[in-house]
């Protein structure tokens, strides 16, 4: 029921939207502290609630955390919390704080200001110079670790963020060497179907 004119402002908007979302967005094929951040950011729509980040430590000691969630819902409102996630992790990584207390005042900003029945899953980690990562995952699909040929998954050790205003969010550890990787994903790769209407699926994902 837009005018031509209506269409076109909100086209517009859409697209300056879609702009702002990815300059937020980390740099590609950065090398850090010995490693290596690659990255496929593809939304379905113009903006996304999906969100990754890589931050470097202010502590100067070779340290990087690292970022992916996934806000539920889809379109301008998702984008829009997903930006309220990234300026929030901006604004509290400064702080170095373990990566469950971090976590923990994330969810708590978070689940202070959405609206009731909204949320995100999210991975939050910390990678040293050194190979050692802690991971807290809230909800998210599991991190795959993949080390000498061999795929450990790291499943969720807290519910997502904003579903309760208090909680504890435990880190997982593990050590990573040369070559070895973590892969980071949304369900827009896990839940992919093909034209059968099969479903990808984490398993399919581990073997690749």
């Amino acid at each position: 029921h837009l005018s031509l004119e209506q269409q076109r402002e909100l086209q517009a908007d859409l697209e300056m939207a879609s702009h702002i979302q990815r300059n937020l967005l980390p740099k590609q094929d950065v090398k850090l502290d010995g490693w290596e951040l690659h990255y496929h950011y593809a939304p379905v729509g113009s903006v996304s609630g999906d969100y990754c980040d890589v931050i470097p430590a202010s502590n100067g000691a070779g340290e990087n955390y690292f970022l992916l969630g996934d806000v539920s819902g889809h379109g301008v409102a998702s984008s829009m919390l997903m930006t309220q996630l990234h300026a929030t992790f901006r604004s509290l990584v400064s702080l170095s704080l373990p990566v469950s207390k971090l976590v923990e005042m994330v969810n708590r900003i978070f689940c202070e200001s959405v609206p009731t029945g909204h949320y995100a899953t999210l991975v939050c980690g910390r990678a040293s110079r050194s190979g050692d990562v802690e991971i807290s995952n809230a909800g998210h699909l599991p991190v795959l670790a993949v080390q000498n040929g061999k795929v450990a998954r790291l499943g969720a050790t807290s519910v997502p963020l904003g579903m309760f205003c208090s909680g504890s969010f435990p880190v997982q550890k593990v050590q990573l060497g040369a070559g070895d990787s973590l892969v980071l994903y949304t369900d827009g790769l896990s839940e992919a179907r093909n034209p059968r209407d099969a479903e990808y699926g984490i398993g399919r994902l581990t073997n690749l």
